[in-house]
């Protein structure tokens, strides 16, 4: 019998940790239970906390448990909660041994999005591992896999959708436009406004400046406490403007009364108020592109960021306007990357440009892969992905633009400020997704097609439900990609989207945004394309 040690990484908030810890206990029974019926012994490395849960909360309390692990054994990080990654990052950093990272196949709690932050992570710090999920951990999928980790150290899986790209086969105009936009960005520059770098342990999502800096991007270091000051500097009355132009346009606002745990109507203001100071810095620092973190330290100061980042993706937005009275980029989206996540940011600015250049819709934003069900489309049995992340959807995104977008409070738990989200349905139509990370200390692109998809009202009410109901959706269908192929080779836990208005337009998009990647130096990949 091996023995096999389990370290679970967990969230900062205390909160979310004792919330969450039922799914993670009874996630790690019944893996127990499958390890223990194949001869083997799985062995927790650190133990149930008198707070209420087991999870590892703190970078120097993972860094003390993997004290008490033998360099050498067979690990485990079981994941079925939202995790920071750098929690355990130390350890397994310096860990010799064959490492398995897990999920539960589950939409309540983020774990399948913690997955992929972790392996993302560890891709990028060069840690060797290995990766599965499962519904249940029965499924011939994983018992195939794990019986091949406990023999090995390592699992193989099916990357026959993945080709490299080939700058030859893109047509001269567009070839010419993506060389074009690439001069562009080295010789007038770009900068990404960043409050506070590192959110969430998204170890993943920062790009050292020496990888961003020869392409002509740089980033201007921004903190959330001079977004918050700001924000208290804008007069009420403007920040009333901003709410009810979205008034104007349809939105829905479910209001109550009581702001501890309902969504008021000064919350709502003092997002708005948070939205005008933000685009008036990005204004003042020359930024194209702004991220402002998620929940932390802000969370305690303002009612929360999402409704903001929605609100400046989006070409139709209220118009915010500078000392002298002249507007700041008007009907033109600026890029917010949500959760200060650097390869979105960057992926939001090349589609930014190259899509306004095709005539296609500019607005793009990434989402969490979050999870997932097979689902009848037009007669046809296919897998539906759940897209969802908290802020940063535009309007343009929802099924009916600003009338078909809504507005909840955020969790209490997470949010004791308050603060609505941009809630909506994402409108059927072609897609064009990627990724950049780092892998071997370069800077990469993953990138295909796919399409937003309505399914019926039931079914979305039950997705809905089944994960954040406060947040945005979009029902995807990736083409030429499975499930599996999709877990096995993302690297991250966000996926950028952006629409084109036709299956042609989208395949051309596609592929000039690969060609204008490879100009400035990313190694670019076709994902279910060729």
């Amino acid at each position: 019998m091996t023995r096999i040690s389990l370290v679970v990484s967990g969230d900062l908030r205390e909160s979310a940790n004792v919330e969450c810890w039922p799914a993670q206990k009874a996630m790690e029974d019944r893996l127990t239970e499958v390890l223990a019926g194949m001869g083997h012994e799985l062995v927790r490395a650190h133990p149930v906390k008198p707070e209420g849960h087991g999870f590892i909360a703190t970078q120097r309390e993972g860094m003390d448990a993997f004290k008490t692990i033998d360099p050498e054994a067979p690990l485990i990080v079981a994941e079925a909660v939202w995790q920071y990654s750098h929690h355990v990052l130390a350890g397994l950093l310096v860990h010799k041994g064959p490492i398995l990272t897990i999920a539960n196949w589950e939409g309540q709690w983020p774990g399948l999005v913690g997955l992929l932050n972790l392996n993302g992570s560890l891709t990028k710090a060069g840690v060797t591992y290995s990766s599965l999920w499962s519904v249940d951990f029965s499924d011939a999928f994983f018992q195939k896999g794990l019986a091949e980790w406990l023999e090995t150290g390592t699992v193989t899986h099916d990357a026959s959708h993945v080709t490299a790209f080939d700058r030859a086969g893109v047509p001269g105009e567009d070839a010419d436009l993506a060389a074009s936009i690439a001069a562009d960005i080295r010789q007038e520059k770009v900068i990404l406004g960043v409050f506070d770098e590192g959110c969430m342990g998204m170890y993943n999502a920062i790009i050292p400046d020496e990888l961003l800096m020869p392409m002509g991007v740089f980033k201007e270091r921004l903190s959330q406490s001079a977004l918050y000051h700001a924000t208290t500097q804008v007069p009420k009355d403007e920040g009333r403007a901003a709410y009810e132009w979205m008034l104007e346009r349809g939105m829905t606002f479910h209001l109550g009364t009581d702001p501890a745990t309902e969504l008021t109507e000064d919350q709502v203001i003092d997002q708005c108020r948070m939205y005008i100071a933000a685009l008036r810095m990005a204004d003042s620092f020359g930024c194209e592109a702004l991220g402002i973190q998620y929940q932390q330290g802000l969370k305690d100061l303002l009612p929360a960021s999402d409704l903001v980042e929605g609100m400046l993706n989006n070409d139709d937005r209220p118009d915010v306007t500078r000392a002298d009275g002249s507007v700041i980029r008007q009907g033109e989206a600026v890029v917010h990357f949500n959760e200060v996540d650097e390869c979105a940011a960057l992926d939001g600015v090349l589609t930014n440009r190259l899509f306004r250049a095709l005539g296609q819709p500019v607005e793009n934003t990434l989402h969490d892969l979050r999870w997932g069900e097979d689902f009848e489309v037009d007669g046809k049995s296919e897998f539906v992905w759940v897209f969802e992340i908290s802020g940063a959807v535009p309007p343009a995104h929802n099924d009916g633009g600003w009338t078909g977008s809504e507005s909840h409070r955020q969790p209490a738990m997470f949010f004791p400020a308050g603060g609505g989200s941009l809630k909506g349905f994402s409108k059927p139509g072609e897609i064009v997704w990627s990724r950049i990370y780092m892998e071997e200390g370069r800077l990469k692109m993953d990138i295909g097609r796919g399409r937003s998809v309505r399914l019926p009202e039931a079914e979305e009410k039950r997705r809905s439900e089944a994960t954040n109901p406060q947040w945005p959706i979009m029902s995807a269908i990736l083409s030429g990609v499975t499930r599996d192929q999709m877990m096995a080779r993302h690297k991250a836990n966000h996926i950028q989207v952006a629409y084109a208005n036709s299956a042609e337009e989208a395949d051309r998009a596609m592929r000039a945004k690969a060609a204008l990647a490879s100009e400035l130096g990313l190694e670019v990949v076709l994902c279910g394309v060729s």
